[in-house]
């Protein structure tokens, strides 16, 4: 486990964006004030998609933000990057893991309402755990929303634990996020499908600053 705890609002930039759009829509999210990005590339080779994760590196360092890569520890170990994020499918030995790269990177594990998961992984040396959807995401509609309750519960099994909300998380409801344990809250279409990403992000960082 790295000494880093993620709080606040967390981007989770769009996958699909040619590397310019990306990194002006990257700019955006950090001039607003937000300090985690998480980089998400499904479909480019490996060593395009590195080149755009060293890009991100860049930029997030300008601005003093955390980088998180999707997927690929890896990927996030060549680009210099702060962290990993493991989804259920992506999930590796967290304890050889650990014994592999010690403390370089951060990990953060997708439990959606799987209490036992996020013990386990915990247990073994995951950073942080993804709960959600809070509510019903029009990213992945697939998943069912768990609602603030169950969030709620969350903190109150783990209540040393990091946790991060996601899932409908838009500026209308990310202090009931806050209020109800949430360490981050992690927003895709809340933000991206602003019309100005750069004063939505300064709206989200104000009000989770002020919950």
């Amino acid at each position: 486990m790295s000494d880093t705890k993620l709080t606040g609002v967390y981007a989770i930039l769009p996958a699909d964006l040619a590397t310019d759009q990306l990194l002006a829509t990257a700019t955006a999210v950090l001039k607003g004030g937000i300090s985690i990005v998480q980089f998400r590339d499904k479909k480019s080779g490996y060593n395009r998609a590195l080149k755009r994760a060293k890009a991100l590196r860049s930029l997030t360092t300008e601005y003093g933000a955390c980088l998180m890569v999707n997927d690929s520890v890896q990927m996030a170990l060549d680009a210099g990057a702060d962290g990993v994020h493991l989804g259920r499918e992506d999930m590796v030995n967290l304890t050889q893991l650990r014994l592999e790269i010690g403390t370089k990177l951060m990990v953060g594990v997708t439990c959606r309402m799987d209490a036992a998961l996020a013990k386990h992984v915990l247990n073994d040396g995951a950073d942080y755990i993804s709960f959600g959807a809070v509510w019903a995401s029009t990213t992945k509609p697939e998943v069912p929303a768990i609602g603030l309750p169950r969030l709620i519960k969350a903190r109150e099994m783990f209540p040393e634990g990091n946790i991060c909300a996601i899932g409908g998380i838009h500026s209308g409801n990310i202090a009931q996020v806050k209020m109800a344990g949430a360490d981050c809250a992690a927003l895709m279409s809340g933000l991206f499908s602003a019309a100005d990403i750069e004063a939505e992000a300064a709206k989200l960082v104000a009000i989770w600053q002020a919950a």
